[in-house]
């Protein structure tokens, strides 16, 4: 467990092969299969006074300090933002973070983002990432104070659950969402009643420069359109994002999500521009399974070959996630 004094954030570490990784003595050790559950029950338990958890999952050439740092900062961005006032429905804020760490360093090439690229899938597909994932979100939600359940539990309002990705770590979000989909997915929206019997849900899905074609989620992460999935998958985009654009373009031959928008989805697609700090989001503009936010005016700023894809720390990102919070009560 790590924590700044403000924001408890709690480091969960994958291997190359997408298993989950255990701080010892000797250095980092994979968890043995048949402990997973109780390292689970060991090392995230949420806390009783957390409104909100938080997983997060980081991107492209981000170092296990960096990664760190970023949450940090997305967490001190959205501190400084809320207010009751500004977010009626969100009383009080109190988020609990859990940073999922994986090997994501290359050589700032097209090389390098093929293999982080391959890396990522890889996880997930051949190796154990969605399954880890999966599980661990569903041991935090079993845990949680259940929103729909009568206000006699720790929290009165329940405990949200929120993901938020960056990069390739958003293909790691939706591998495991998908993984935990499974043969018989439940389709719930804001707009729909919580029916009898709460499956694993998760409130809402922030997914952040995404590293994948515009079309991914028709052509890979198809069970996203009915997976249990109470909130929308909202996805940022802006045309001064080079590894999503220029590197993406041509390692895949396709614009990426980051730098182009959600193309075609297995529902429709919301189109909406990234708002100002100060300017509410209507429910209407975030009440939709799938919502593509254009970015460009605001993630602007970045050198070199990756452009603008690591500039989503902002306190506009910060008022998207507060809102999409607010918007699950």
């Amino acid at each position: 467990m790590t924590e700044s004094a403000a924001h408890p954030v709690h480091i969960v570490d994958l291997a190359p092969d997408g298993w989950l990784l255990e701080h010892t003595s000797a250095g980092l050790r994979p968890v043995p299969a048949d402990r997973l559950d109780d390292h689970f029950a060991e090392e995230l338990r949420p806390p009783e006074w957390a409104t909100d958890l938080l997983v997060y999952v980081h991107g492209w050439q981000t170092s296990p300090e960096s990664a760190l740092g970023a949450v940090d900062r997305l967490l001190a961005l959205a501190a400084r933002r809320y207010s009751p006032e500004r977010y009626p429905g969100l009383k009080p804020w109190r988020p609990w973070t859990v940073l999922i760490r994986w090997p994501s360093r290359s050589l700032p090439s097209l090389a390098g983002y093929r293999r982080i690229r391959d890396r990522a899938h890889a996880m997930s597909t051949e190796g154990h990432a969605a399954m880890v994932i999966g599980r661990l979100l569903g041991y935090v939600d079993g845990h949680r104070a259940d929103p729909a359940a009568p206000p006699v539990l720790a929290n009165r309002d329940g405990q949200y659950l929120h993901l938020v990705g960056h990069s390739f770590g958003c293909r790691l979000l939706c591998e495991a969402v998908q993984w935990a989909a499974g043969e018989e997915p439940s389709t719930l929206g804001w707009s729909s009643p919580e029916p009898p019997g709460r499956p694993f849900t998760v409130d809402s899905v922030l997914l952040l420069q995404m590293a994948a074609p515009r079309d991914a989620f028709a052509d890979t992460f198809t069970a996203l359109g009915t997976a249990p999935l109470r909130g929308p998958v909202v996805a940022t985009y802006s045309r001064h994002d080079r590894a999503t654009g220029f590197w993406h373009l041509r390692a895949e031959r396709r614009a990426g999500v980051g730098y182009a928008g959600i193309g075609t989805a297995p529902a429709a697609v919301s189109a909406i521009r990234m708002l100002s700090a100060d300017e509410p989001y209507p429910l209407a503009a975030l009440d939709h399974r799938f919502v593509s936010v254009d970015a460009g005016a605001v993630f602007t700023r970045g050198h070199g070959p990756a452009g603008a894809h690591s500039d989503h720390l902002r306190a506009e990102t910060a008022h998207l996630l507060l809102s999409l919070a607010a918007h699950s009560r």
